[in-house]
């Protein structure tokens, strides 16, 4: 912060060298997007201060309204994430899919849901924004008469909980019912001989996770648990904010009986996000309010502007809710 405030200072004195002679004006452009760029990452620091935003996420989409077409969404969905990772620098891996029904003039094979471990630094902060519905309008590649269709699909950011702060969580194995089958590919068919990939359920809250990426029946298990405390820490967090919220509910009519008001926020199974395909072209975060008409390239990963309003506003909000 100290070497910031020095630059900034340093501008300050360059903003005088500079009405004096114009010619120093393209160096005091380049210093000034220098500084910007170093305030941004500063920023960034903050909005990314959670618990566990610096660390590996797993994702989940699944196909919500709309059948084939939204079985492909995800497909569509899948593919957009594996390329802003690629762009950012992270590995990622399926740990699980479930395939759907082939159609349409080229055979596509949708997907009814998937999940994906992606690891690397901040990948959790950065991706947690991401969380919630998203909508798709289009003409369906499904549809013989080529009728415009809108389908939509759940995606789920959730954190890689290290095994030491699963201690935080607690899973009683008679809780937990754990079976085996065959891994599948598209169209059914059994991608390895033997019941490697596992699938588990938490009896007392009805999750399910499965897990085939391995070849190794104890390595799937092994991160199928993972994702079992990812989801479990998730539903806790949630039954905490509800809990906060009933707090403030109360303690806003003990101050102001006859008020009536009561604040709303959208949780994360909420539409956040709509891509237009068709009569015109346009991604809109309905959280945010970003728009952009480049829709062909935020489905080949480019995501960094949505996501970084949305940290944004994600702070602001948190800075609002403290001084509430």
């Amino acid at each position: 912060m100290e070497s910031l405030e020095e630059e900034l200072r340093d501008l300050k004195e360059w903003v005088g060298l500079v009405e004096e002679d114009k010619s120093l004006e393209k160096e005091f452009e380049e210093r000034y997007k220098k500084f910007e760029a170093k305030v941004s990452q500063q920023e960034f620091k903050v909005f990314l201060s959670g618990k566990y935003d610096k660390g590996n996420a797993l994702l989940f989409i699944y196909a919500g309204a709309g059948g084939q077409d939204a079985q492909d969404w995800v497909a569509m969905l899948l593919r957009m994430y594996e390329k802003y990772c690629e762009k950012k620098g992270y590995k990622t891996k399926i740990l699980h899919q479930s395939f759907g029904e082939g159609g349409g003039p080229e055979g596509r094979i949708g997907i009814k849901s998937v999940s994906l471990e992606i690891r690397g630094n901040y990948a959790y902060g950065f991706l947690k924004g991401e969380s919630g519905v998203h909508r798709l309008v289009r003409i369906s590649p499904f549809s013989a008469q080529s009728l415009r269709h809108t389908s939509f699909a759940l995606v789920e950011v959730l954190p890689e909980i290290l095994e030491l702060k699963q201690e935080e969580i607690r899973v009683d194995p008679k809780d937990l019912k754990i079976e085996t089958f065959r891994a599948s590919g598209p169209g059914g068919q059994y991608v390895n001989r033997r019941e490697s990939a596992v699938r588990i359920t938490h009896l007392p809250t009805n999750i399910k996770v499965a897990c085939q990426s391995e070849r190794l029946q104890g390595l799937n298990r092994e991160i199928a648990m993972k994702m079992l405390y990812a989801k479990l820490y998730q539903l806790r967090e949630l039954e905490r904010q509800r809990e906060l919220k009933e707090i403030k509910s109360v303690r806003r009519r003990q101050v102001s009986p006859s008020s009536g008001d009561e604040q709303i926020s959208a949780e994360w199974g909420n539409q956040i996000r709509s891509y237009v395909l068709h009569p015109y072209k346009m991604v809109k975060d309905l959280r945010t309010g970003i728009e952009l008409s480049n829709v062909e390239a935020v489905l080949d990963g480019d995501l960094d502007e949505f996501i970084n309003a949305a940290l944004k506003l994600k702070a602001q909000n948190l800075k609002c809710e403290a001084n509430a």
